[in-house]
């Protein structure tokens, strides 16, 4: 990797899971009223050609990963489970009444926090209330986040019997004082045990999440890990860097000194290493910090032009609308975003009482929709193009100014009516968007926002 293009690109950005970003969200105009009529306006237009998304955010974890910047609440006490899926179900209910016909669920994914942290009587009790006032839509895909120290075969199991076919574990690294400084000790038996049960119950993706970047990480720990995940071969594997931002994450990531993390340069090091050794393996690199082997759904959906990005991350089918259930979770109508509040108590009490559980959120206008479209083209097929009227927006011409000493060092290529991001750009695809963030060039952040993106 090109030094002088780390040191000149390696920048504070978004990782563009949505456009506007969330810290560019216009909360003060944002209403729960426009949240819901742009919701049912989405929902009648696609529902019945495409079904929609759920993400339920399940945030209780037993102990604290110091690299984790996802919300959620540490407990040992397992009583706050029947409560807080009961709560996940009235909210069900407040978007049924909204929706008044039954969804079609094409995706269900459980994120956390830590899903098998539940029982298995529990998400019973979640699927059953769920799927008795919705269908599954054609060629559904439901995944969950597993933890491989606490994910039962029994498990596996029962979600497979719900259709359950794609579960993702986080590795992160198996080095030893790695797993200590980031407080996430997971022996490689764990993980070859969890992979192989959910091979055993019918699981035709299998994803391991590797991270570079952490406190103490060397090249050697990346060639280490990869070298024992080929043992097991997951079906798609998430490579990324780990993103520390210890200002809007808490205490959480201070349990290590800045110094302790590897530099710019090192951790770049780390991912072309890395990528190498997973594409001699058979991998193939999808969009941004994803591989997966080409018997994988999330390669299939490249091939048919279906990649899509959201809150969820990299998903293998687009649906225009995106409930999301849950402290913290957002939802996403195409037309809008919407945040629940954040805190387990809060939440149960609003929807306890009816209410929408929403706090923030955006509703976007055409100018955001326009450019939400050419980022997520960047994202997903690492290209965008203007040659209809419907993509071109005024400040274009300003935009492929900024794009010209991109295009002089080899990052991508700019014709009259697009560009396209070639293999040397793939790691500075972050700072592509961000030309066209069009809400981040006429605001530049005071204080830091966003992660490096290098």
């Amino acid at each position: 990797m090109n030094s002088v293009l780390i040191g000149k690109y390696n920048v504070p950005g978004p990782r563009y899971t949505s456009y506007p970003t969330v810290p560019y969200w216009d909360d003060e105009s944002f209403t729960a009223v426009a949240w819901k009529e742009s919701l049912t306006r989405s929902f009648k237009e696609s529902n019945a050609k495409e079904g929609i998304s759920l993400y339920i955010h399940l945030p209780f974890c037993e102990s604290l990963c110091t690299f984790c910047g996802c919300n959620k609440r540490i407990t040992k006490n397992h009583g706050v489970e029947v409560p807080y899926v009961a709560s996940l179900l009235k909210e069900w209910d407040i978007y049924l009444k909204l929706f008044k016909e039954r969804p079609r669920i094409k995706e269900l994914h459980f994120g956390g926090g830590t899903p098998t942290f539940f029982s298995v009587k529990s998400l019973q009790f979640l699927l059953d209330g769920l799927f008795g006032k919705a269908d599954k839509a054609e060629d559904f895909e439901f995944s969950f986040e597993g933890h491989p120290n606490n994910t039962l075969p029994e498990h596996l199991e029962v979600l497979a019997k719900y259709g359950f076919r794609r579960v993702s574990y986080g590795v992160q690294d198996y080095n030893e004082t790695v797993q200590k400084a980031i407080h996430r000790i997971q022996p490689f038996e764990k993980v070859k045990s969890a992979t192989g049960a959910a091979r055993k119950a019918g699981y035709t993706s299998v994803g391991h999440d590797i991270i570079f970047g952490l406190p103490f990480q060397k090249a050697e720990h990346i060639v280490h890990t990869i070298e024992k995940t080929k043992e097991l071969m997951p079906d798609r594997i998430a490579f990324y860097s780990y993103a520390h931002v210890p200002w809007i994450k808490g205490n959480g990531q201070r349990g290590f000194k800045e110094a302790d993390l590897p530099s710019a340069e090192e951790k770049r090091r780390m991912y072309e290493t890395g990528k190498k050794m997973l594409e001699d393996a058979g991998y193939v690199e999808i969009g941004m910090d994803h591989f997966a082997l080409k018997t994988d759904s999330l390669y299939k959906s490249v091939e048919k032009k279906q990649l899509h990005r959201n809150f969820m991350g990299y998903t293998s089918s687009t649906t225009q609308v995106m409930v999301g259930l849950g402290v913290s979770a957002i939802g996403d109508s195409w037309y809008g975003f919407a945040q629940n509040v954040k805190g387990v108590q809060e939440y149960e009490a609003l929807v306890a009482e009816g209410i929408l559980p929403v706090y923030r959120g955006h509703i976007l206008n055409e100018e955001d929709l326009i450019i939400r479209r050419h980022i997520l083209n960047l994202m997903c097929k690492l290209e965008t193009s203007w040659k209809g009227d419907d993509l071109k927006f005024p400040e274009l011409p300003e935009v492929l100014i900024s794009l010209k000493e991109m295009e002089k060092d080899g990052i991508l290529k700019l014709d009259a009516e697009g560009l396209s991001i070639g293999e040397l750009g793939r790691p500075f695809v972050r700072n592509v968007c961000m030309a066209f963030d069009l809400l981040l060039q006429r605001k530049k952040p005071e204080t830091r926002l966003f992660s490096m993106t290098v």
